[in-house]
């Protein structure tokens, strides 16, 4: 294993009614709160009220940000920024899934910055004393929660870019997985199938005699398999909504990370460009892409990597690793089909239009990938074939 640092500062407040554990979290950073949450979910599960009575019970003031969207915009970022500013806010409470959590990453480094916020999506900025930002998760997905990632979308220029820090980690996180009871089928599985892709992301280096991080990993990945269906099946199952919960965040906290090379983030890069020009689904985009590419950076060199996870998660048999790895391949195609994921573009009427422009976009800070250098005939190859 290679050298590394361990150091994930976020508190967890992981179950049943964690939310009233919150408040001394809260005014350790002071009494002034921008909440921030995308569509009227948390209206409908009862969530807003009772933040509402616990704000008030501890005078906390409350300016509202409503409406972040799926592939959050840039757009909402900035209105964040805005109101931050004119109403001197003290911290950030994302209260939703990624996008939520995101947006507002990407509100807490814009505040104390003098330029505009997307200038960090492209490199021209770098992150300086954010604003603290707290989070309430409703959706198990994206792992946003409790790391210094975001991923925001312009809709004017038709780009989605990642930005991240180490102090755009949530200081605290609110998990209750009786948040997550209403989301429905296609969410439920688009998430999973979010998870299931960080793994891999970070499964697929080609390090040797990394047996933690590999184990930890391949535990994650049978988690999902174990409850992705029962929690498409009964949404109020609380068991499964409480281990995909979690599976979500250690999946990308950094912890499946440490001792290795970095991961291969090639599948995440290529349907950025695809969610940014037809506003898809995440998890639905990563469940057409993911298989492709595994089949097209698949060779002789790391067919053990692969054949690894088909005979350990997926418990396949055959002893030659070419064989067995293509076995696995056919094993997450399946899987992410019944989780109700699309197989190809055209499922979400998708064609060919905008491949060369995605392809050329995916690359724009260079090559992508490590287990693989795929190059910008590579990433319209893979588009190519995923339709």
């Amino acid at each position: 294993m290679r050298n590394f640092n361990y150091d994930i500062p976020t508190k967890i407040l992981f179950g049943k009614n964690k939310v009233e554990e919150m408040m001394p979290e809260i005014k350790t950073f002071g009494s002034r709160l921008l909440l921030a949450y995308g569509g009227g979910s948390i209206k409908k599960n009862g969530l807003y009220d009772t933040l509402v009575t616990l704000f008030k019970k501890n005078d906390i003031f409350v300016v509202e940000l409503s409406g972040i969207q799926p592939n959050p915009r840039i757009s909402s970022v900035r209105e964040g920024v805005r109101l931050c500013r004119a109403h001197k806010i003290d911290l950030i409470l994302a209260v939703g899934g990624g996008s939520v959590i995101d947006a507002c990453k990407a509100i807490a480094a814009g505040v104390n910055y003098k330029g505009d916020a997307w200038d960090f999506m492209i490199g021209k900025a770098q992150v300086e004393n954010p604003l603290p930002i707290g989070t309430i998760l409703t959706l198990a997905a994206t792992g946003s929660e409790m790391n210094g990632g975001a991923v925001i979308s312009n809709d004017e220029t038709l780009d989605k870019r990642p930005m991240g820090h180490p102090s755009l980690r949530p200081k605290f996180s609110v998990l209750d997985p009786t948040y997550t009871f209403s989301v429905n089928k296609w969410q439920t599985g688009a998430g999973v199938t979010d998870i299931m892709s960080h793994i891999f992301e970070l499964y697929y280096t080609t390090d040797k005699g990394v047996f933690v991080p590999d184990a930890m990993a391949e535990a994650l990945m049978k988690t999902c398999l174990q409850y992705g269906l029962v929690a498409i099946d009964e949404p109020e199952n609380y068991e499964a909504r409480a281990n995909l919960m979690w599976a979500g965040t250690l999946a990308l906290n950094g912890m499946l990370s440490f001792g290795k090379l970095p991961g291969d983030w090639a599948t995440h890069m290529i349907e950025h460009e695809i969610s940014a020009i037809y506003d898809v689904t995440h998890g639905a985009g990563l469940a057409i892409i993911f298989p492709v590419w595994m089949e097209y950076v698949l060779d002789a060199d790391n067919a053990w990597r692969f054949a690894q996870m088909a005979r350990n998660v997926w418990g396949v048999s055959e002893k030659d690793d070419l064989t067995a790895a293509r076995q696995g391949i056919e094993a997450v195609r399946d899987f992410f089909s019944r989780l109700g994921m699309p197989s190809r573009l055209s499922d979400l009427n998708i064609d060919g239009t905008h491949i060369a422009v995605m392809a050329k976009k995916a690359c724009v800070y260079g090559d992508l990938g490590n287990i693989k250098k795929l190059k910008i005939d590579d990433v319209r190859s893979i588009l190519e074939g995923a339709l």
